[in-house]
C-alpha cells in the first residue's frame, strides 16, 4: 500500500522532488503502523494525509523604487489543520517553488505534533527576493503579498511566522497591512517585535532548541557538549544561536558559511567574533568572506559548483548543526563527516541531508537528530507567543526559555518511546515520524471524513 501511494504522488505531481522526499522518508517510518493499526489503511488516512486541506497560489505585483512594476508568485499550503490552526513559516528566496513549500508544510505537520502544542501545519511564501532590495521596496511588496493573503489567515485559522528572507522587519510590514486591513489588532503572525505582541526567545529559538535536542541525544550516552568541537552552517538566525549557545555550554564552534561560501576558524568562533557576525549579517547585510577579513587565521573557502562536496563538511570535528538549508548534506559530506570522527549530527535547517546520507549516519551508529524534531524550537516558541497574544500578557526571558527546554525534552522522549514500541530502538528519524504520525492520524479520524 505504501508503495502505491508514493507511486500515485509521483505519477501525480511528477516534478515535485522535495516533496516525494519528504514523504517518502515519512512512508517508510509508519509502515509497522500501518501493518498494527488497519483502521488506518481502510480509512485511507495515509492518502489524505499527503494532500494538503488547501493550496492558494497568488500573484504579487509591487513597484520597485525606479517605478518600475515587477511580479512575482505567492503561495500559501495549509497542509492540515487536525490539531490546530495552521502553522509555519513564510520564506522569501528565489528558489521558493510549490513543491518546497509542499515539502516543508508536510514536514511542519509532524514537527508541530511533537511540540505538544494545539498547531497543525502549513508553509508559504514567495520567489520575491528581499537581496539587495531598500526597506521600502520590501515594504511595497509585503504590503502586496498581505493584500491576498489577508483573506486566507486568521489567529484562529493560520497563523504564518517568519522564515528564509522573512526576518523582524519583514513580519513588521505584513502585520502592519494585515491590521489596516482587517481592522483589528490579533496574534496572526508570530515572530513579531517585542514591542507589539513578540515573544522573548523567539529569534533565539530554532538554534538554542536544536542544541537543547543535542544535549539530550549526547546525555543517552552520558556525554555532555562541553569540550566538543562543532560545524555549524549557514550565518542566519538558526546558525547564529546554535552558535551562541554551544558556545555558552563549553562547546568549539569552528565553522560558518552562507551562499557564497565558508569559513573554517580553527581557534574557534567565540563570543566577541560571534558578535562580529550578527553585525556583518543582520545589520550590514555583509558576506562571510568578510569574517576572514577581520580575522586572517581563518580560512574562507568559496563555492565551487565544479565540487561534489561541501568543504564546511570535510573538517575533524564531534557534532554537526547543518542550519542553513535543504539537501545542504549530500552522500558524499556525510561520507567526509563520518570518516572525520563526527558522532553525532543535529539538523537546525529543513531536510538538510539526503536520504543517502541519513542512511550512512544510522548505519554509522552517529546520533542523528532530525529537523521535524531537533528544530522544532522555533515554532514551539511561535505557539508560546501565540498563547501569551491569546492571554495579552508576556513571559520572561527565563520562564520562555525554561518551556522550550521542557519541550525539546518532551520531544526527545516521545521520538525514543516511539521508536522503541514500534521497533527502531534509538532511531529518532523513525521515532519522530512515528510519534508525529499517530498523534495527527488519531485526531483525523476523531473528526470524521472531512
Amino acid at each position: 500500500m505504501a508503495e502505491e501511494i508514493m507511486q500515485t504522488i509521483l505519477d501525480r505531481d511528477p516534478n515535485e522532488r522535495e516533496f516525494h522526499q519528504a514523504v517518502g522518508e515519512v512512508v517508510e517510518s509508519v509502515k509497522p503502523v500501518l501493518d498494527q493499526n488497519p483502521v488506518y489503511r481502510k480509512l485511507r488516512i495515509l492518502e489524505r494525509l499527503v494532500e494538503p486541506e488547501r493550496v492558494i497560489l497568488f500573484r504579487v505585483p509591487w513597484m520597485d523604487d525606479r517605478g518600475e512594476v515587477n511580479v512575482n508568485r505567492g503561495y500559501r499550503v495549509e497542509m492540515s489543520s487536525a490539531i490546530g490552526p495552521y502553522k509555519g513559516g513564510l520564506r522569501f528566496h528565489p528558489s521558493v517553488t510549490l513543491s518546497i513549500l509542499k515539502f516543508l508544510a508536510f514536514e511542519q505537520v509532524f514537527k508541530n505534533a511533537l511540540t505538544t502544542l494545539p498547531m497543525g501545519g502549513g508553509k508559504g511564501g514567495s520567489d520575491f527576493d528581499p537581496k539587495g532590495k531598500s526597506d521600502n521596496e520590501v515594504m511595497r511588496f509585503c504590503q502586496s503579498f498581505m493584500s491576498e493573503l489577508f483573506r486566507h489567515i486568521g489567529s484562529n485559522t493560520d497563523v504564518p511566522a517568519g522564515d528564509i528572507g522573512v526576518g523582524a522587519r519583514e513580519i513588521g510590514f505584513l502585520f502592519g497591512m494585515y491590521k489596516k486591513l482587517r481592522n483589528e489588532f490579533t496574534g496572526v503572525l508570530t515572530g513579531k517585535s517585542l514591542n507589539w505582541g513578540g515573544s522573548l526567545i523567539r529569534p533565539e529559538a530554532t538554534g538554542y532548541g536544536s542544541v537543547y535536542f543535542a544535549a539530550e541525544m549526547l546525555a543517552t550516552r552520558n556525554e555532555t557538549l562541553e569540550g566538543k568541537t562543532c560545524l555549524v552552517s549557514g550565518s542566519g538566525n538558526v546558525a547564529q544561536f546554535t552558535a551562541e549557545k554551544l558556545i555558552e555550554l563549553g562547546a568549539k564552534v569552528v565553522t560558518l558559511s552562507d551562499s557564497s561560501g565558508c569559513i573554517y576558524d580553527e581557534a574557534g568562533i567565540d563570543a566577541k567574533k560571534l558578535a562580529y557576525v550578527k553585525l556583518l549579517k543582520n545589520v550590514r547585510r555583509g558576506r562571510m568572506e568578510e569574517y576572514a577579513d577581520k580575522y586572517p587565521d581563518a580560512v574562507y573557502t568559496p563555492v565551487d559548483p565544479s565540487l561534489d562536496f561541501n568543504p564546511l563538511w570535510n573538517h575533524k570535528g564531534d557534532c554537526a548543526f547543518p542550519s542553513a538549508t535543504q539537501n545542504e548534506i549530500n552522500a558524499v559530506d556525510a561520507k567526509h563527516l563520518v570518516e572525520n570522527g563526527v558522532t553525532l549530527v543535529c539538523e537546525g535547517a529543513n531536510m538538510p541531508t539526503v536520504p543517502d546520507g541519513i542512511d550512512l549516519f544510522l548505519d554509522s551508529g552517529i546520533l542523528y537528530g532530525p529537523g521535524k524534531a531537533a528544530n522544532a524550537g522555533g515554532v514551539s516558541v511561535s505557539g508560546l507567543e501565540m498563547t501569551q497574544n491569546s492571554m495579552r500578557l508576556s513571559w520572561t526571558r527565563e520562564e520562555v526559555d525554561n518551556r522550550l527546554k521542557m519541550i525539546m525534552k518532551s520531544i526527545h522522549h516521545t521520538c525514543l518511546d516511539a521508536a522503541e514500541q514500534y521497533g527502531f530502538p534509538g532511531n529518532y528519524l523513525h521515532g519522530a515520524n512515528i510519534a508525529g504520525f499517530v498523534k495527527v492520524v488519531d485526531s483525523m479520524i476523531d473528526q470524521g471524513l472531512v
